[in-house]
């Protein structure tokens, strides 16, 4: 096992990890862990762009506002509050580090996306904002002297001793070597879960485990129940898939079912650009009452060129699949975002000392119900920098007596037994813990999650049986979560209590050995 030790030890490589560790390289040592290469992550794919507030004619009052409306009840105030104000302080960051955003007639220029009231995402390379920006910090992060950057790390175990986190084991998949490596302060950025779902717009290494490995440390884990799904993903039959951006409904897009008609005008004020939740959840209504597989994203009778400048990349993977992104494109929702994750406080930190979370696998209490549109990049960076300012305020020491210092092995023999099971868990999350629930559903795949637990040929300190345990860890915190709430609310939608329901006005909380509890959301205070 090689031993290493640094200052701040960075787990992910989304925008959450590397902006972690652009801030942390000013203060100390920095590692890097990431399960791939540095520049795969769902950041890196994040088309629509960035929400701040950076126009005279906007305010954060409305962005928080919009972000209000959209968590549907269950953001927390204060980061909120926080989010929109410090926001715009992080935009100017980037762009005085260097960074390009787009822009139109010298100004930036802004987007429009659902939930949103007023013009204010910012995007760069026109549909490629994600990719833009995780490049221009990979760029400042291999500039720096301070940084070492461990590639190809499965992280299975963080080092936690009396509720103190002093970093984290991990395994190279390549040379199948492990890494103990010891740090003051441990930043989790490793992204949701959504991959675990058979239609996902996430890489596939995005299955929860920055989120598994918490749970088992000790850390609380909350809104787990919340699966954003993107209403509009490109089908295709094979089960191929790409993001179409929320942006292309922002510039004038229509939802069509294979009548022609459009439908959301119906169901909503903002029709298309209503809250993710409820587009999402009409277009499946629609397919269902329709017997569709998909809906249409109409784009006939929009300005072609403008289109084809502002979504390029868009237009080249339509093209691509044989499909004119000039004219209707074949969408239904997939799996796209974990609203909850581990529960943090406005600096980024867990319940467990010297241990931190920020970005997607996070719980700010800033998304609530229903991630609003584009805030999420900007959440990666306003706690992203608040938990490293925390972390360099509490100066820790090393103190490590953990005594476990072995490392994990890979048996190829369960490879074949580990994919058949994450296949049929990925159908069957997909099937009851999807866009629509039921209890009998849920109490389904619980069940199913017991079977596999019972039949799984789990050995000590092994690669697949880590895998396992953890991705079904995962697929039940969110199943126990969504049987308890017992009502309907954003990404959470249960058949048999379709309404919203106040008496849940309040964060599911999961910790290892207590049972699920609600904890009140943090109101404005008079």
């Amino acid at each position: 096992m090689l031993h290493k030790q640094f200052d701040f030890l960075i787990i992910g490589s989304g925008l959450a990890g590397l902006y972690s560790a652009y801030e942390a390289s000013k203060h100390g040592s920095v590692a890097i862990l990431t399960k791939s290469k540095l520049d795969v992550s769902n950041s890196y794919y994040a088309q629509g762009g960035i929400a701040a507030v950076t126009d005279s004619n906007d305010f954060p009052q409305l962005h928080l506002e919009d972000t209000i409306v959209a968590g549907r009840g269950l953001c927390d105030y204060t980061p909120v509050h926080i989010l929109v104000n410090e926001g715009p302080k992080r935009i100017q960051d980037l762009i005085d580090m260097g960074m390009q955003f787009d822009k139109e007639n010298g100004e930036l220029s802004l987007a429009l996306e659902g939930g949103h009231h007023r013009r204010r995402v910012l995007h760069a390379g026109g549909d490629s904002t994600g990719k833009e920006l995780v490049q221009f910090l990979i760029n400042k992060v291999l500039e720096s002297s301070t940084i070492e950057i461990f590639e190809n790390q499965m992280v299975y175990e963080l080092l936690v001793e009396d509720k103190k986190c002093q970093g984290a084991k991990s395994f190279n998949l390549k040379n199948n070597t492990n890494l103990f490596a010891k740090a003051k302060s441990t930043i989790l950025t490793l992204g949701g879960a959504s991959a675990i779902y058979q239609r996902s717009t996430n890489p596939e290494t995005t299955v929860g485990d920055g989120i598994a490995l918490a749970y088992q440390a000790g850390a609380q884990i909350a809104d787990m129940e919340f699966i954003q799904f993107h209403p509009s993903s490109f089908y295709t039959e094979d089960g191929y898939t790409f993001l179409i951006s929320e942006a292309v409904r922002g510039e004038g897009a229509h939802l069509i079912n294979s009548k022609g008609e459009r439908f959301m005008t119906a169901i909503h004020e903002l029709a298309e650009l209503a809250p993710r939740d409820i587009v999402a959840r009409s277009i499946f209504n629609e397919m269902q009452k329709l017997g569709d597989n998909h809906v249409n994203l109409s784009l006939k009778h929009l300005q072609a060129d403008k289109l084809k400048s502002r979504f390029p990349s868009i237009y080249a993977k339509c093209k691509e699949s044989g499909t004119d992104f000039l004219n209707e494109i074949p969408i239904a929702p997939a799996a796209h975002y974990t609203v909850g994750g581990i529960k943090t406080d406005v600096n980024g930190k867990t319940n467990i000392s010297n241990l931190y979370a920020c970005g997607e696998l996070a719980s700010t209490g800033v998304m609530g119900a229903n991630r609003l549109a584009s805030n999420s990049l900007l959440e990666c960076l306003v706690f992203g920098k608040r938990a490293i300012k925390h972390s360099v305020k509490n100066k820790k020491k090393y103190n490590l007596s953990i005594s476990d210092q072995k490392g994990i092995v890979m048996d190829t023999n369960l490879s074949n037994s580990f994919l058949r099971h994450v296949n049929e868990i990925a159908k069957a999350m997909n099937k009851k813990v999807g866009i629509i629930r039921t209890a009998q559903q849920l109490k389904e795949i619980l069940t199913l999650i017991g079977n596999i637990e019972a039949e799984f040929p789990f050995k000590n300190k092994e690669y697949y049986s880590i895998r396992m345990k953890n991705l079904l860890c995962v697929c039940k915190l969110i199943a126990t979560a969504a049987l308890a709430r017992k009502e309907s609310r954003g990404g959470h939608y249960r058949e048999d209590f379709s309404a919203e329901n106040n008496d849940f006005l309040a964060h599911s909380i999961q910790e290892l050995n207590k049972e699920l509890t609600f904890v009140a959301v943090e109101v404005k205070s008079e």
